[in-house]
């Protein structure tokens, strides 16, 4: 590549550090082979890229941490009095305060703390309410993986204000949203295709998911598993996801421990008769899933019904959802201090509580009352919460809710078939695990999550059970409303399907519905000749050619556009540091079927065709328009 020196203090930097990029982009490129020539090159790459991302996740699942304990010492701690607990498995960051409880102060600290989150997401960053999960699966189908870079951040923030003040909420949400965001900003900036920034996306929502739940497995499944509705998967993420989420579990491990998130008591499965309760469970959770679902999008639309700034939406939230608990709190004086505490618990995470459950000792001594409570309490308060616009996730209620739920359904059958039913956190965990699976219709990554989280892998056949019962009573619905029915239904896909259709055409069938000519650009043509060159063309890319006319790479008008009002650059760069050198040409005898597979790996609107005698001669352009319009004429002749 020509060597042009760029003086970083002539005002022209920004544009010298985008030509770094795409100089850093073309360096990925020569790493292996071009595409379609072998696996080599995307390997690689794929290994480099998802294990950035899984680094990245792994430290911002450390810094989410580190910030939701932050802001809970500093607010409900040390304002209110209320110490929320956490699991077994996640040492403590603050040594607690041990002041005294003020009920009435659950009403202000919330409010305060949904104003603040509030103001935040709607003055920077308004796609940051909500659960952040669903905005990533929304990116993936829709938005071609594009997340913008300030999301992930607003996200962290204002989620850890939100959680952090008592508002009901998860932590995968915010955390898919950092991972899948710089999944997608790693991506953008280095031009990958849109299949591409797809992958890193997912692989980044399932390592920030797999790294603080400490589920890697679980983590990576569940961010192929969680973009449909039907039991149907994303394979291509799948490798990388398993490479960064494996890397941010080590990263964030490292930080905060190697022990599963819930420590339980050793269990076993070995008694068959245990089913015949678990098929009641597991319908008692598809249908309390079904509630979840109701409660959280009633009161989402609710909320978007009022006549009130939308800033302020997520501190009335923020105060119902206190005034729910302090109620709940005085509802139960009478039963005790350790029942009133227990009923706090549809604040924040109530993640204490799960634990609390899952002793077995402590866990059969809850009244049904707490239990019930609490179950359908974190319904109402996270529907409240995240329904009003407040920042969380959805997973994490999810496992409070199905575990105090299936502890109801266990103590209930405890006392029916007590021959059968001898331990309540057997129900505790199988009712986290057949809730979420039906809320979120993700059975697979859903009964692995819950055996990592609780290392209880004798459980893993119940589970099965559970979870696939509960996904199917539960088709209907899910928590997750950008979800898709399947991959022939995604956005992303759309191009995949026709390739049936297409079978027996080549390029030279679709390249006789256009009669442009095609324009090359020399390697050593000034930006600023390109500039002034493009308007007489109809082209949307441009082959570059070396001295000898001999295809080089490809660059597009968005390529140049970056640069159109910066008369320096113009003078100092040429086409050749635009030129993406890792494009495969066509052939006339390439069949279309191929030449969509390469469309749907490229970010270019068009592909150059050389001549079949001289491969490195181009001869024309073909256009993702012209192979639709063969798709078109074929089908035609295929329905007369």
């Amino acid at each position: 590549m020509a060597a042009h020196a760029i003086d970083v203090d002539d005002g022209s930097a920004k544009q010298w550090y985008r030509l770094v990029l795409e100089r850093i982009r073309n360096m990925f490129s020569r790493l292996g082979l071009p595409e379609g020539g072998g696996r080599l090159g995307s390997v690689g790459r794929g290994i480099i890229l998802a294990g950035a991302v899984g680094i990245v996740a792994g430290f911002g699942a450390i810094a989410f941490h580190f910030l939701c304990n932050l802001v809970v010492h500093y607010t409900l701690a040390m304002i209110a009095g209320y110490e929320t607990r956490g699991p077994a498995g996640e040492s403590e960051i603050f040594e607690p305060l041990g002041r005294p409880l003020v009920p009435w102060l659950l009403l202000v600290v919330p409010t305060l703390g949904g104003l603040v989150s509030g103001w935040i997401v709607y003055t920077f960053a308004p796609e940051a309410e909500g659960h952040g999960t669903d905005a990533a699966i929304d990116a993936y189908h829709n938005k071609r993986g594009l997340i913008r870079s300030r999301v992930p951040i607003i996200k962290m923030i204002t989620s850890a204000i939100t959680l952090g003040t008592g508002g009901s909420g998860g932590r995968e949400g915010p955390i898919a949203q950092i991972g899948a965001g710089f999944g997608s900003y790693l991506a953008t900036r280095l031009k990958f295709s849109d299949q591409d920034r797809r992958i890193l996306l997912a692989a980044g929502m399932g390592a920030g998911i797999g790294a603080i739940f400490r589920a890697p497995l679980a983590g990576a499944i569940f961010a192929t598993e969680v973009l449909y509705r039907e039991p149907d998967f994303e394979p291509e993420a799948l490798i990388p996801a398993f490479i960064s989420t494996a890397i941010a579990y080590c990263v964030y491990s490292l930080v905060f421990g190697f022990e599963p998130l819930f420590l339980v008591a050793p269990m076993r499965f070995d008694n068959p008769m245990l089913l015949i309760p678990l098929t009641v469970l597991a319908a008692a959770m598809a249908g309390a899933s079904l509630v979840y679902v109701r409660s959280f999008y009633g009161i989402h639309a609710a909320f978007k019904r009022l006549r009130i700034p939308p800033k302020f939406k997520p501190a009335l939230g923020a105060f119902a959802t206190g005034a729910f608990a302090v109620a709940a709190y005085y509802l139960m004086a009478g039963a005790g201090p350790e029942a009133q505490r227990d009923v706090l618990s549809v604040l924040s995470f109530g993640y204490g509580f799960l634990q609390k459950l899952l002793h077995p000792e402590t866990g059969s001594q809850i009244l049904i009352a707490v239990l019930l409570l609490v179950g359908i309490g974190k319904i109402i308060t996270t529907s409240l919460t995240i329904g009003s616009g407040g920042s969380g996730g959805v997973f994490g209620p999810s496992m409070v809710i199905g575990g105090s739920l299936g502890a109801v359904v266990g103590l209930a059958f405890q006392h029916a078939m007590p021959g059968v039913v001898t331990r309540i956190d057997v129900f505790v965990i199988l009712g986290m695990a057949s809730f979420f699976a039906a809320a979120a219709n993700t059975p697979v990554s859903t009964l692995i999550m819950v055996t990592e989280m609780t290392a209880s892998y004798a459980l893993f056949l119940p589970a099965m059970w559970v979870c696939a019962l509960a996904y199917l009573l539960s088709r209907g619905w899910s928590i997750y409303r950008e979800q898709v029915a399947a991959r022939i239904d995604s956005p992303a896909h759309r191009g995949d399907f026709i390739i049936d259709v297409l079978e027996g055409l080549t390029v030279r069938d679709a390249w006789k519905y256009t009669s442009q000519k095609v324009t090359t650009v020399p390697v050593d043509m000034l930006l600023g000749e390109v500039v002034h060159m493009i308007p007489g063309t109809l082209q949307s890319c441009f082959p570059v050619v070396d001295h000898e006319g001999r295809f080089y790479g490809l660059f597009s008008w968005n390529d140049v556009r970056q640069f159109l009002y910066d008369s320096e650059i113009g003078e100092l760069a040429i086409a050749q540091d635009l030129a993406v050198t890792n494009v495969e040409p066509l052939t006339l005898g390439t069949d279309l079927s191929s030449a969509m597979s390469l469309f749907a790996k490229s970010r270019f609107e068009e592909l150059p065709i050389v001549d079949p005698e001289k491969p490195t001669t181009v001869i024309g352009m073909l256009r993702r328009q012209d192979i639709i319009a063969a798709y078109s004429a074929r089908l035609l002749e295929m329905r007369l």
